[in-house]
């Protein structure tokens, strides 16, 4: 059993996984780790280098070698993302970068080798940890479980609102394309398949609010 608390909150893109995260490692005073983000800065790495997705040698290398930072920026409401020094948080928040990490997320040696690295990431006094795979394989000895659902039409709802706010533009008959493809890829992969974690607390949030969702992951813990 690991010593230091975890939180594991997993599920598929927009169910809110970050939000709560943040606001729970906020509450806790815990550090956070949006593993996601490492798969899309890890995307948007090998992209820059111009290294095909089957040359599974130079994606461990890249892998091993990635140089990220996390930042909690005053008053920001996301983490600020430096990726070899540079702030990338915009551009990796993108359905494109999105979509080449979710085709990434599924070689099994890549998982392997951002395995530690996630895991590293747990220190004193606790973690929160948001993702796909954390309570079913990088911190499978979790004290805490979640995972978040909602239905498509929703999560491509709150994908396209997002989008607006950016001043950016969807279709949302797209967006929802690409969710469902997103969740069959996720769902279905060999390595770290998206399930929930046996002694997870799942929450359907399609019609809960924040707020909602954080009394039920506030009581898991007793927060």
């Amino acid at each position: 059993m690991n010593l230091i608390p975890v939180l594991t909150i997993d599920g598929p893109s927009g169910v809110g996984k970050g939000t709560v995260a943040r606001i729970m490692a906020q509450k806790l005073g815990w550090y956070l780790l949006d593993s996601g983000a490492i798969y899309r800065a890890f995307a948007l790495a090998v992209n820059g280098r111009n290294i095909d997705i089957s040359d599974e040698f130079s994606l461990v290398e890249i892998a091993n070698n990635l140089d990220l930072e996390f930042k909690a920026e005053a008053g920001a409401e996301l983490v600020s993302v430096y990726l070899d020094g540079k702030d990338v948080s915009k551009v990796l928040r993108t359905e494109q970068t999105g979509e080449m990490a979710s085709r990434i997320a599924s070689i099994g040696v890549v998982r392997t080798a951002l395995l530690k690295r996630q895991q590293a990431f747990a220190k004193i006094p606790g973690l929160v940890a948001d993702g796909r795979d954390m309570g079913t394989v990088v911190f499978a000895d979790a004290a805490f479980k979640v995972f978040l659902t909602a239905s498509a039409q929703e999560r491509a709802n709150r994908r396209l609102k997002q989008l607006q706010n950016q001043g950016s533009e969807g279709i949302i008959s797209q967006i929802l394309a690409d969710v469902m493809v997103r969740d069959e890829r996720d769902s279905s992969r060999k390595h770290s398949p998206l399930i929930p974690a046996k002694d997870a607390l799942i929450i359907d949030t399609t019609e809960l609010s924040i707020d909602e969702v954080i009394t039920q992951v506030s009581e898991l813990i007793k927060a």
